[in-house]
């Protein structure tokens, strides 16, 4: 079959498995540390009730060695990679990436793990990958430019089967030939849609994201023919995706110098919800230290830069669930709870008190700002309240909250469950393939 010259294609293959990032302390930890902090939402998550009605119906009752994380079960790789990449995604509160536009840890690391049990490798190998998978899931999203997201598309699945796919093709030392195939049929598997956010659907993109980069690696490894020029074909994955706002070249730019690990690195969430919610949580937070009554309010209106509130789809959320991506829910239950917790995003019938409150909020949007990009400098929101006095109250937040230790997120989301103590220890210093092993071993277990 007749095929392009495929130059950018071939680029981003070669890139991909010729990169080793084990000679980078900096990316290796940064890793490490993005490693605890996705275990700590997967341990959470794993107990969600959605999450074992997704385990049912994919099949987690097959036999195999993959592990499913917070649970003594094992079952086939490609069921264990959508299972805990659900898991990790279900709450909400796993990291998130600007050159990404979403949530790169949660797909490429349980597509990893999978792998673990097909054959053995070292904890180094599966940090070393996950750094690279990220690389070409931040640089591609630099590529695709903004339109793909805010025409609906959710980058964490469309840009995480590839990243995923990249990750294995690093590990297994594949062919940038090969690589070119599982890349291609990665991007072919490319999908899901921003308006299931609020729905079980959207953290299943991150699981079925890390099932399809895990099975196109495995297709293209056992010579399943493909297109071998996805980003150059006349019909290319840009031309596709990206509605006219891309910008090829920046998949292979500057690659790994420095790891889009390290720069511009993950945000770590401080709260279990949408993070293009987190700058009204801290302002909410902040005044309810300062002790700002909720009576005395009158209206409260949010300001975005152009498209800084794309993932907010809910105004009026009828559960927790739902008001993950709603900003004047996030506001409220942060100005009278002064946090927020696991508990406020659940399933559960929302508190009247707290709707009573989001019911006065509104957004806006300041048209002659630059329109929300991957540059950190254009996401900002201002608050605006308008109290019963006559009086009013401004705040501005630049920029996203995050942790930089998640060493106490690790405690909280697994409830101190001594059974999972030893992780984050273990994740900041393995090395070896015994190291491995003993990480998937605590990993499959039941909480006691």
């Amino acid at each position: 079959m007749t095929t392009t010259s495929a130059p950018l294609t071939r680029a981003f293959a070669e890139a991909i498995v010729a990169s080793d990032p084990k000679t980078d302390a900096a990316a290796m930890e940064a890793a490490r540390t993005a490693i605890v902090d996705f275990l700590a939402c997967t341990i959470a998550g794993a107990t969600d009730r959605t999450t074992a009605v997704l385990a049912d119906a994919v099949g987690a009752n097959l036999p195999g060695e993959a592990i499913l994380i917070g649970a003594k079960r094992r079952t086939d790789p490609l069921v264990a990679a959508v299972v805990n990449g659900y898991a990790g995604h279900v709450l909400d509160y796993d990291d998130v990436h600007a050159s990404v536009r979403g949530h790169p840890t949660t797909v490429i690391v349980p597509a990893l793990l999978a792998l673990a049990a097909e054959r053995e490798f070292s904890a180094d190998a599966l940090v070393a990958s996950y750094v690279v998978g990220l690389e070409a899931m931040a640089r591609l999203g630099l590529s695709i430019g903004s339109k793909h997201y805010e025409n609906g598309f959710h980058a964490t699945a469309t840009l995480g089967t590839i990243g995923a796919a990249a990750a294995i093709a690093h590990l297994t030392r594949a062919s940038a030939k090969e690589a070119a195939i599982a890349l291609g049929l990665a991007a072919t598997q490319s999908s899901g849609l921003r308006l299931q956010f609020g729905y079980d659907a959207k953290p299943y993109h991150a699981g079925m994201a890390a099932r399809s980069g895990l099975l196109s690696a495995r297709l293209a490894a056992a010579a399943f023919g493909g297109a071998p020029d996805f980003l150059d074909n006349p019909v290319s994955f840009h031309s596709a995706y990206a509605f006219g706002a891309e910008r090829p070249a920046a998949v292979t730019e500057n690659w790994g110098t420095p790891w889009q690990i390290v720069a511009p690195g993950l945000t770590l969430k401080a709260y279990p919800c949408c993070t293009a919610s987190h700058p009204v949580a801290s302002l909410g937070i902040d005044l309810h230290r300062e002790g700002l009554a909720v009576d005395a309010i009158e209206s409260i209106t949010f300001t975005y830069p152009p498209g800084a509130d794309a993932a907010l789809v809910v105004s009026k959320p009828t559960n927790g669930i739902e008001a993950r991506f709603s900003p004047e829910y996030v506001f409220s239950a942060a100005l009278i709870d002064g946090a927020l917790r696991l508990d406020h995003f659940d399933h559960r019938p929302l508190q009247p008190d707290l709707m009573a409150l989001a019911g006065r909020a509104g957004r806006r949007h300041d048209e002659t700002a630059p329109r929300m990009s991957s540059d950190p400098k254009t996401r900002f929101v201002i608050l605006d309240i308008a109290l019963r006095d006559g009086s009013t109250l401004t705040r501005r937040f630049d920029g996203l909250p995050g942790v930089t230790d998640p060493a106490t997120k690790f405690r909280d989301a697994t409830a101190g469950n001594p059974a999972f103590a030893e992780i984050p220890s273990l994740v900041r210093t393995m090395s070896s393939a015994t190291d491995l092993n003993r990480l998937l071993a605590l990993l499959n277990q039941d909480p006691v």
